[in-house]
């Protein structure tokens, strides 16, 4: 019987004490005296959000598979069991063993977005781990990080001993061999990184110096350890169906983000939006078969008890097997009681047929993502989506009975004007219209479109990654010349605008394409009380405005400031497939309002043909 590492006492004085018991359906329990390596696993966000996180549960079954390895979690507490941990000096704890995290051998913390980096902080402060990299003793855990925002990990690199670059089912088995291998011979924590140094997509910051120029920019990034590579090249499963999933998924005991059974379908995205990082890091485009897929939906339904089941991909239209795959779902669990949840599709007679069978049309509502109000500006960004196309789908659409819409906007995107802006509420009028053509005894109530915009942030290894973001006032005016425009709108009252946060905008833009000058700052914010930064009952951003003022930082030098492409970017040592000339004549092509056809169209030379396959390719075989 485990001993839990909180009293009942402290419990039942916060909020969802299911939070931190673990104990969940299908959790891995493993005799601790048997096992070599432990490894617990992080997602910095509170619990609802980190179980929610199809990587972790795929690399915590990947683990767990091996003997030598218990794989355990842990998520951010939030803050009323912050407050009290800290109190108490409680350390922060395991769920599946409730033991003491600072006890392990790795913390694998997951880094998918920029606003939980003081998260980071808070996970190894209550931890009892040393914050700083280089004064962590022999017994400390190794702490790495991986995900998207370790393709630039400089604004979090005094925290992390190593960073993976890549997916994780290919090298991760390496790197335990070696940890087990050099505490076999009696090797110090130094001799480990060195060693994780020579397997390819490892990163250890400690080993690289960067150089700076008078005027802030980077003059070189140099190798300080003989036994670290100039290049770190991302790491890439090419056999996705040949590899690590989860049959038995966890299943929480309160409702979390995405409570269901996720198929992720493919990897990777032929669109080649120029504003995406995920489409560019995780090229190119693989999928898993259908005789996989299928077989993981029986399996994971059976073991989970789950009565939902969505698919998971950057594009899931362009699955090739995609209809054969959801009308089996549809027909051989849709009368079970299991609902298929669909990700957005471009609307098309297929899409149209699909979800007329697995939604309650007057329940349900239609999403579409122009990103750009105007054609200009989404030959810009390289949508790949007309007017035309776009109009169309939203009268077959309510010609189908809905009558509710969601549109997805961005403001501030390169070389946008107010004529772009405008764009949005015109659209958003010109949709509400089309339903209006529609005989009235035919409609289906009245019209509802929800437009909605959010701020473009430029981020690494997009061909945006040079671009001038927006100052916070810029996008605010931005937002309000719209609210304006979509007041003039024939169909105002059937418009409904959502927007969001500047200053949190600003921030993530930051720590995008910042370099190792913003570590202290993080420090800082972090002593100042900042956590859940992307909460905004816990956004604290006087304190983070102090903190650039005390560490003499112009948060603009990193947003509103072009590059040029010569100048050192803090992460041009990662080699991500995509090469930074392709990069860069993407963005010439975007200033010149150019389309770049999609991978299967005809291959525009990225880059990512060297990992030997997916859609690079389809045609040759």
């Amino acid at each position: 019987m485990r001993k839990l590492a909180l009293s009942d006492e402290i419990l039942l004085t916060v909020e969802k004490p299911a939070r931190y018991i673990g104990n969940e359906y299908n959790m891995v329990v493993k005799e601790k005296d048997s096992i070599d390596i432990r490894f617990c696993m992080c997602f910095p966000d509170v619990y609802e959000i980190g179980m929610s996180h199809q990587g972790i549960q795929i690399l915590y079954d990947m683990f767990n598979r091996r003997e030598d390895t218990y794989c355990e979690r842990v998520y951010s507490p939030w803050s009323d069991l912050d407050k009290i941990m800290r109190e108490k000096n409680i350390p922060l704890f395991a769920l599946e063993s409730q033991d003491p995290v600072k006890e392990f051998d790795f913390l694998g913390i997951t880094l998918q977005y920029e606003m939980c980096y003081t998260n980071i902080l808070q996970v190894l402060d209550l931890s009892q781990i040393p914050l700083i990299a280089a004064e962590r003793g022999e017994d400390d855990p190794i702490v790495i990080g991986g995900g998207p925002c370790s393709y630039n990990p400089e604004p979090i690199s005094d925290y992390f001993d190593l960073f993976y670059m890549g997916e994780g089912e290919t090298i991760y088995y390496q790197l335990l061999d070696t940890y087990k291998a050099n505490r076999k011979r009696g090797g110090t924590r130094k001799e480990f990184l060195e060693a994780a140094a020579h397997i390819e997509g490892i990163y250890v910051p400690q080993f690289y110096e960067p150089e700076y120029k008078e005027d802030g920019t980077i003059k070189a990034f140099r190798v300080i350890n003989e036994n670290a590579p100039e290049t770190v090249k991302k790491q890439v499963e090419m056999q996705l169906s040949d590899t690590f999933y989860m049959e038995n998924p966890l299943v929480p005991y309160i409702k979390v983000t995405q409570d269901r059974v996720v198929l992720e379908i493919q990897r990777g995205c032929i669109r080649g939006c120029r504003f995406c990082q995920a489409g560019m890091i995780y090229r190119p485009i693989r999928e898993r078969s259908i005789e996989f897929l299928k077989d993981r939906a029986y399996t994971m339904l059976k073991s989970t008890g789950q009565d939902e089941i969505s698919l998971s991909s950057l594009s899931s239209s362009d699955y090739s097997h995609l209809q054969e795959l959801v009308y089996f779902l549809i027909d051989e669990f849709g009368s079970k009681g299991v609902n298929i949840s669909l990700p957005s599709l471009r609307i098309d007679a297929f899409a149209l047929d699909v979800m007329s069978k697995v939604q309650d049309v007057k329940k349900s509502s239609l999403t579409f993502a122009p990103e750009a109000g105007s054609q200009r500006m989404r030959d810009v960004i390289n949508k790949g989506l007309t007017e035309e196309v776009i109009l169309k789908g939203a009268m077959d659409a309510f010609r189908g009975g809905w009558n509710r819409v969601k549109l997805y906007f961005m403001l501030g995107l390169p070389g946008e004007t107010e004529e772009d802006i405008e764009g949005i509420a015109i659209l958003s009028d010109k949709i509400a219209r089309e339903y209006y053509t529609i005989p009235k005894d035919q409609r289906n109530g009245k019209v509802q479109i929800v437009s909605s915009t959010s701020f473009f942030v430029p981020k690494p290894f997009t061909p945006f990654q040079w671009s001038r973001m927006c100052t916070s006032e810029e996008f605010l005016e931005k937002q309000r010349f719209l609210n304006g425009k979509m007041r003039e709108q024939l169909n105002q009252k059937s418009i409904k605008y959502n927007w969001h946060e500047a200053e949190v905008t600003l921030l993530e833009g930051v720590l995008a394409r910042g370099d190792r000058k913003l570590n202290k700052l993080l420090l800082d914010v972090y002593k100042k009380g900042c956590m859940f930064d992307s909460w905004s009952e816990h956004f604290k951003y006087d304190a983070w405005l102090e903190a650039f003022e005390e560490n003499n930082i112009d948060p603009l030098f990193y947003t509103a400031r072009e590059r040029s492409f010569d100048e050192v970017l803090p992460w041009d040592f990662i080699d991500a497939g995509v090469t930074k000339k392709f990069l860069w004549r993407e963005y010439q092509n975007a200033m010149g309002e150019t389309v770049t056809p999609n991978c299967r169209q005809k291959c525009s030379g990225c880059g990512a043909a060297k990992f030997g396959g997916g859609v690079c390719y389809e045609s040759k075989n």
